[in-house]
């Protein structure tokens, strides 16, 4: 099987759109609603799912996937890390349909009691934290978050990466959600076999968001 860099990834989300015309929006459509039906597969359709999104394109998939999780009759809980205004492009378009449907709570040091809480009552939990793009050590209050994610004893679907891990290079960069399971796309990453990688990426899933078969063989001949 091919494995993908960090570097391959974003250059065939570039290609995508600039060779094909593919737009970021249709693949993180696509890429959200394979983690939804891979959430409803794993909890048989019923169950609270805590969703935790990042400000960058990972925590745009789980927007798009608590949107469908929402239409599949789900409970769900979803909490955005930092201010919902520093949102751009993709991930502030589809915080901008979720929030039309539901709350979307900030996530941060003053409201991690209420976080803490609602992770025991998740019967899943959804990490789309950071995505393959995270290069440096993990701070706080991601950090905090990460560690309490962790320690809630709750299965944990890791959208593309779990975050934390180096994508490329299978190193934990200072913390790492710990995953039952990945949904990556495409193809699984490098990071996924190397060093610390199998420790945290539990059962890996490879999902198809319509990057074109012509254009994954150009990038892994490279």
């Amino acid at each position: 099987m091919d494995y993908l860099t960090a570097k391959q990834t974003e250059e065939l989300d570039m290609l995508a759109q600039e060779k094909y015309g593919i737009p970021v929006l249709l693949l993180m459509e696509n890429a959200g609603k394979a983690v939804s039906e891979e959430a409803v597969e794993s909890l048989s359709g019923k169950g609270k799912v805590v969703l935790v999104c990042g400000k960058g394109n990972n925590g745009g998939d789980a927007l798009v996937c608590a949107r469908h999780l929402i239409e599949n009759g789900l409970d769900c809980e979803i909490f955005l890390i930092g201010n919902p205004e520093d949102l751009k492009g993709e991930p502030k378009t589809n915080y901008e349909k979720l929030k039309a449907m539901t709350i979307i709570r900030r996530l941060s040091f003053e409201s991690m009691e209420f976080f803490e809480r609602e992770l025991t009552y998740a019967e899943l939990i959804v990490d789309a934290i950071f995505g393959t793009g995270l290069s440096r050590e993990v701070g706080e209050p991601y950090k905090t978050i990460i560690e309490k994610i962790n320690s809630s004893g709750k299965p944990v679907l890791s959208v593309d990466v779990p975050s934390g891990l180096d994508a490329t290079a299978g190193e934990i960069l200072g913390t790492c959600i710990k995953a039952t399971k990945t949904v990556t796309f495409t193809l699984p990453k490098t990071g996924f076999v190397k060093r610390d990688g199998p420790k945290v990426t539990g059962e890996v899933i490879v999902r198809d968001i319509s990057i074109p078969k012509s254009l994954l063989l150009e990038i892994t001949k490279i």
